[in-house]
């Protein structure tokens, strides 16, 4: 079978229905709609499942953060597999591994510690599937315009779940038990398997077999951050994203302060991920590649700014407007695209997609925690608004670097 990608030439200005044309990334979106819905289910079950069986709510919260803490360890000593094999075959095997966790979280009588021993076992497997899943797009889409589209499109579905998956979640915990939730989620797991093995075509593997994974998963992982601009351009993802989650991870006690209770919290915590998913479709719909090229640098330096509001105890109305309008900075992350995918060597794309995953997801957790430790000592509205200070100047910082890596 031939290996070469069906999709159009993008290297022009292209259209987000240009991108759903393609008929490989078709499965390719499904697969992630199904199975990011599974996740985020599943992530809602197991903490539910966790404070039942313990009445802890540190291990609740624990449960639900084990999505976050292996990131790394997957990112780092597994990033080789996403170019050491075929992606199809990676992206499948990852699903199936997903699926076999989840299940096994469902089996009645399971101990709390086997529940997290799985937890970690999904999180640690999610950013090969990431990286490998994004190098794909590369082959599906090309390198220019449409798959800055089709990247977008997936980090916009991946905002949505959390306004959609946590209200589906909700409603399945309440008409069924934790365990029968944990076996839809496995079930979204499989479905995305099948998309994907049935709905892709096999590639080679992009990188030949360079011995034990371990060694050439670091020594890949090395070549990546001897890059200059690799390292700038991933420091540029990373860092904003640290602060970004900020207000989201201090939502509920902001709420309290403003007496808004868990109403106020839940819209606060949709504010981001509407704001993101508007400055991405925004971006993509209405500026051509180089418009987006050009915005990214100035929209990621002024992007943290309107946190500084909450050194005015905004009210909730103006609290949402800020950390949507913060949000809509996300969309500099198209750009970014662009440069990064044009930085990494062809050979080195997949472990240079799985790090950036890892590094997205472990330094969001980082931020989280940061911030609930500092709310501890400093009211909250100081925490946030001294993210955004600190935050742009930073981001300030990253942006000079990737400047001058060019």
């Amino acid at each position: 079978m031939s290996t070469t990608s069906t999709a159009p030439s993008s290297k022009g200005r292209a259209r987000y229905r240009a991108v759903f044309g393609v008929r490989e990334f078709r499965f390719v979106f499904a697969a992630h709609v199904v199975s990011l819905l599974g996740l985020v289910v599943g992530e809602i079950a197991l903490s539910v499942l966790v404070y039942r069986v313990t009445g802890s709510s540190a291990l609740s919260a624990l449960a639900f953060a084990l999505g976050f803490l292996p990131y790394v360890v997957g990112g780092t000593l597994l990033a080789g597999v996403a170019d050491r094999y075929p992606a199809r075959r990676v992206l499948v095997v990852c699903d199936l591994l997903c699926a076999a966790g989840a299940a096994g979280m469902a089996v009645p009588g399971q101990p709390v510690a086997v529940l997290l021993v799985l937890r970690c076992m999904n999180a640690a497997v999610a950013p090969v599937f990431s990286g490998a899943r994004a190098a794909t797009l590369g082959d599906v889409l090309g390198d220019g315009d449409l798959f800055v589209l089709g990247r977008s499109l997936l980090r916009v579905v991946s905002q949505g779940a959390q306004l959609v998956g946590f209200a589906v979640g909700g409603v399945l915990i309440a008409l069924a038990s934790p365990r029968a939730v944990l076996g839809v989620a496995a079930a979204g797991f499989v479905g995305s398997a099948l998309l994907l093995r049935f709905g892709t075509r096999r590639r080679p593997a992009r990188a030949r077999d360079g011995g034990a994974l371990l060694a050439a998963s670091l020594s890949g992982v090395r070549e990546v951050l001897a890059h200059r601009r690799v390292r700038a351009l991933l420091l540029f993802f990373w860092l904003p994203s640290f602060f970004l989650v900020v207000p989201e991870s201090l939502a509920a006690p902001y709420a309290d302060v403003l007496g808004a209770g868990a109403t106020g919290t839940g819209l606060l915590m949709c504010g981001m991920p509407v704001g993101a998913i508007a400055g991405e479709v925004l971006a993509g719909a209405l500026l051509t590649p180089r418009q987006r090229e050009r915005i990214a640098l100035p929209v990621a330096a002024v992007a943290l700014l309107p946190f500084l509001a909450y050194a005015l105890r905004p009210s909730l109305g103006w609290s949402l407007v800020a950390v949507a309008v913060a949000g809509a900075g996300s969309a500099y992350t198209l750009g970014a695209d662009q440069w990064f995918i044009a930085a990494v060597p062809q050979e080195l794309r997949g472990q240079a997609m799985t790090v950036l995953a890892a590094g997205t997801m472990t330094i969001q957790g980082l931020g989280m925690a940061l911030a609930g430790l500092l709310a501890e000592f400093l009211p909250v509205v100081a925490v946030v608004a001294g993210a955004g200070a600190v935050g742009t100047l930073v981001v300030g910082l990253v942006v000079r670097e990737v400047v001058r890596s060019r």
